[in-house]
């Protein structure tokens, strides 16, 4: 599968000629590859998107609004099309699940990902909220971890003035209970002046099945298809996986939605590189989980070396700049 698009003058974009004919199409099979899927998305907003100036980043962004992807236990959603550093997004992952407030931490658990954001990040520099070097605020696992209820609630117990989201979950998941609310949200409007970035993949809900299958609704307001999405996607499995272990359940479906799916214009180039890769299909990754791994009390220890990926082929990194 070769994606042809040919880039005219001012990144107005369009299929090349027999592209969108059905031979060239993506196979459409009951279940795409989670990498199909990708490909296809990619492909959809060059074609289709439309052009906005991002106020915040100065940069402009192709995107088209609401896009679904889906992904099964046997189907890691790792891209062979180019290298992904599975590792760093899967540290990113835990220090959410721990509440990690800081670069440093995550640094710690071996991600670079937040650097910039806590500390290039201009309007956060300038905020009055943030508590030195490396501080990111109250953002993602602070919130899904430290809920923090009305000042009525406080008292000197943790407990009476802050929600535990994601030990409620564990919990409920734990003795089979899905009350169809079993909601892990790191989206909390009132508190957004307090952290260094909104939530990008900000929602999870956790869902039962065959008594004891377990699936996950991701939701995400915003993703950067060339850089971010590829480790959201791992983010996204691997969560499923940690969940499935502790709770006891067996690993069901990811459902992915994603809302705004863009493109900066200055990653066009390399996603171009990308599209005219094929997939490597013949063997499928394969992420596994330390078996030592049970409990909510483990999840607060896990760290990258409990996970190991198999059968990992893919085709050489592809450089993107991030926008800050």
């Amino acid at each position: 599968m070769v994606y042809n698009i040919l880039i005219y003058t001012n990144y107005y974009l369009f299929l090349s000629p027999g592209v969108g004919s059905t031979k060239n199409k993506l196979r459409y099979n009951n279940m795409k590859s989670a990498e199909e899927q990708y490909l296809e998305l990619c492909q959809n907003v060059l074609e289709k998107g439309s052009w906005k100036l991002n106020e915040r980043t100065g940069v402009y962004t192709k995107s088209i609004i609401n896009a679904d992807l889906e992904y099964s236990a046997k189907d890691f959603p790792i891209l062979t099309t180019k290298q992904c550093y599975w590792k760093s997004a899967i540290a990113e992952l835990l220090g959410y699940i721990r509440g990690c407030d800081n670069a440093a931490q995550f640094r710690e658990l071996g991600t670079n990902t937040w650097n910039a954001n806590a500390n290039e990040n201009e309007s956060w520099l300038a905020n009055k909220h943030r508590n030195g070097t490396d501080d990111m605020g109250r953002v993602y696992g602070v919130q899904g971890r430290e809920w923090l209820k009305p000042a009525e609630y406080f008292s000197n117990n943790k407990e009476d003035h802050a929600l535990d989201q994601l030990s409620k979950i564990v919990n409920d998941l734990s003795n089979g209970i899905d009350d169809r609310g079993e909601i892990l949200t790191f989206w909390n409007p009132g508190e957004f002046d307090l952290g260094c970035l909104r939530p990008c993949m900000h929602t999870y809900q956790f869902s039962i099945t065959d008594i004891d299958v377990l699936h996950v609704n991701i939701f995400q307001r915003s993703a950067d298809i060339a850089l971010g999405l590829p480790f959201n996607m791992i983010q996204g499995y691997a969560m499923l996986l940690l969940m499935s272990r502790v709770t006891g359940l067996k690993m069901g479906k990811v459902f992915h939605k994603i809302v705004n799916a863009h493109i900066y214009e200055n990653q066009v180039d390399g996603l171009m590189t990308q599209l005219s890769r094929t997939p490597i299909e013949i063997i499928k990754p394969k992420l596994s989980l330390n078996r030592d791994i049970e409990s909510l009390s483990d999840l607060e220890t896990v760290v990258v070396d409990d996970f190991s990926l198999s059968d990992y082929t893919h085709q050489g990194a592809i450089k993107f700049p991030f926008t800050v």
